[in-house]
């Protein structure tokens, strides 16, 4: 697998992340959104380790002993809970703010995670067993070199999780028009055009040697908030290993 060597990382998206670093813990603050979708995330994501591991679904540390990395990860909102799991955690973001709020958190709450200020193409030769890039991939500069970073990180019998919004008119509709008109999203945060519809995102994995697995969607109960759903017009999540 070849190493990623173009530059991933969007200027103008890093300064937009970085600049809401300094309340990205805050859950009623700019992210709010993100903690309300962490807990659906998480689901899946366990429930894609127990899978591909062979876990027992009740086990509080199913990624003991096993490497991970989150490529995006602003202050460590899934880096953190990955640890909790029991991985050798790291966290990569384009947002140097970011990076640092997110060591700050850590050191805070007593968990060991190593950050790194820069794009999937700054590690190198470095190989983890799960690589996770939750709502990141429209926000890069060059998507099929990112995804080529994404699977060159990923040793070998790994797992890599993804999520990322649809290109539909209701992710239109939900996350731009009402979720930014309404100020429920930072305004800027969302380009629809570099939105990847399940069946692009799946072409390029492949082109990289990625297999994928699953495809779920992730969608939004009055009642309950984001759930996992059968219907991705929103936004959707993937499991992908190399074939």
């Amino acid at each position: 697998m070849a190493l990623a060597t173009k530059a991933t990382i969007d200027p103008r998206e890093a300064e937009h992340f970085g600049k809401l670093a300094a309340d990205w813990w805050d859950p009623k603050g700019s992210s709010a959104m993100l903690h309300r979708l962490n807990p659906a995330r998480l689901a899946y994501l366990r429930e894609a380790v127990d899978l591909h591991w062979s876990g027992d679904g009740i086990g509080f540390s199913p990624l003991a002993g096993k490497t991970a990395l989150d490529v995006g990860c602003g202050a460590g909102l899934l880096t953190e809970p990955l640890a909790r799991l029991g991985a050798r955690a790291t966290g990569v973001d384009a947002a140097p703010e970011n990076i640092g709020a997110a060591q700050a958190h850590a050191e805070a709450v007593g968990l060991d995670i190593e950050y790194i200020a820069g794009g999937v193409e700054s590690l190198g030769e470095r190989r983890f067993d799960l690589v996770v890039s939750m709502e990141v991939v429209e926000h890069v500069a060059d998507v099929p070199a990112f995804l080529a970073g994404l699977a060159g990180a990923l040793a070998e019998g790994g797992l890599m999780i993804l999520s990322t919004p649809n290109r539909t008119l209701l992710s239109h509709l939900a996350l731009i028009t009402v979720g930014e008109g309404a100020g429920m999203v930072p305004k800027g945060t969302h380009d629809w055009r570099k939105f990847l519809r399940p069946d692009e995102l799946t072409e390029l994995l492949e082109a990289e040697g990625m297999e994928v697995a699953d495809v779920r969607g992730l969608g939004f109960s009055p009642a309950r908030g984001f759930v996992l759903s059968d219907d991705t017009s929103l936004d959707y999540l993937l499991t992908a290993r190399r074939t």
